[in-house]
């Protein structure tokens, strides 16, 4: 067994094109079947806001790889100096179910989250008439920086502008040096939004916010899944998940809007439509699109499986 931690992973580093590529292998997996992922479950006691989830899940195909996460999150932790997310993932194999890696490090799950992103993204990149794209951002703690660098990396020098917003300090040394040119540090989130052809939310915000109409053809990537109030519906967005029945619960958005506005299913779009099915092609065209990812178990273990499969060829981490 191998054994992996933040600094293993820092050593191997991250090739968002070959993380997007295996989310988007992934992807055709849940098209084909070949992938089991139970609803997994929420652990809390004491404080309501933070929550321990599993999250097992068995690719097959080419991954052919089971395993799960376990990760904590606590929103309150930021405001001591802690990490809001803390997380565990063991691989087993296949065959005979022993642990062949466990990888102790959060940063593999923001990787996945970055990575999922990513591929809408790439998606929506390839069906847009611009040539360039105004970046927003709202949070830019770990997982914002972590989607700068995804995006620094498969964008490029499509990039126009970069607006960020934080509650807190944004600190310009977690901005790409390629990227700090075109970086303004916007006063309020809706002076982010309001520029952004692609905006992404990572903040830990337990109030909806955003309530303002998105630039025409925006795409909206809720990764943190609670800062969009209902009244986001009135604009019409075309709406994408990942998993309806994980992403309508939890007081996620999607359940907010469910409750309050009846969205179903049927309103929306699954990730492998949006991908595969070339659904989105022929309704997104002047839509605002507004992808809600509340994390599938099936990209943890297919991204843990590339970094296992990466420290076996290099000879990285703890062998035991």
């Amino acid at each position: 067994m191998i054994y992996l931690n933040t600094n293993s992973l820092n050593e191997m580093g991250i090739d968002w094109n070959e993380t997007t590529q295996v989310i988007k292998y992934t992807v055709s997996a849940l098209e084909k079947g070949v992938y089991s992922q139970p609803i997994k479950p929420y652990l809390r006691f004491n404080d309501p806001a933070n929550r321990i989830i599993a999250m097992p899940a068995y690719v097959g195909g080419n991954i052919n790889m089971a395993g799960i996460k376990w990760i904590a999150s606590f929103p309150n932790n930021i405001k001591t100096g802690l990490k809001r997310a803390h997380s565990v993932t063991i691989l087993n194999h296949p065959d005979n179910g022993i642990p062949v890696c466990i990888i102790n490090s959060a940063l593999i799950s923001g990787i996945r989250t970055a990575s999922v992103s990513g591929v809408i993204i790439q998606k929506y990149a390839s069906l847009s008439d611009l040539n360039v794209f105004n970046i927003g951002i709202t949070g830019f703690g770990p997982i914002g920086q972590l989607h700068l660098q995804m995006l620094h990396a498969l964008l490029d020098d499509r990039i126009n502008q970069v607006y960020l917003y934080d509650i807190a300090k944004v600190d310009i040394d977690n901005v790409p040096a390629g990227l700090r040119d075109k970086v303004t540090i916007a006063s309020h989130w809706s002076d982010a939004y309001s520029e952004a052809d692609i905006f992404i939310t990572c903040t830990v915000s337990n109030e909806r916010y955003i309530d303002q109409k998105p630039k025409e053809g925006a795409l909206l990537l809720n990764v943190s899944l609670r800062d969009f109030s209902p009244d986001i519906l009135k604009f019409d967005p075309l709406i994408i998940v990942d998993d309806w029945d994980e992403v309508c619960r939890e007081n996620t958005d999607i359940e907010l809007f469910h409750q309050q506005k009846g969205l179903k299913k049927i309103d929306t779009l699954a990730i492998s439509d949006a991908l595969i099915d070339e659904k989105l092609t022929h309704k997104a065209k002047a839509r605002p699109i507004m992808f809600n990812p509340m994390g599938m178990a099936v990209f943890d273990v297919a991204i843990a499986s590339l970094y296992y499969e990466k420290a076996l060829k290099e000879g990285v981490g703890f062998l035991e």
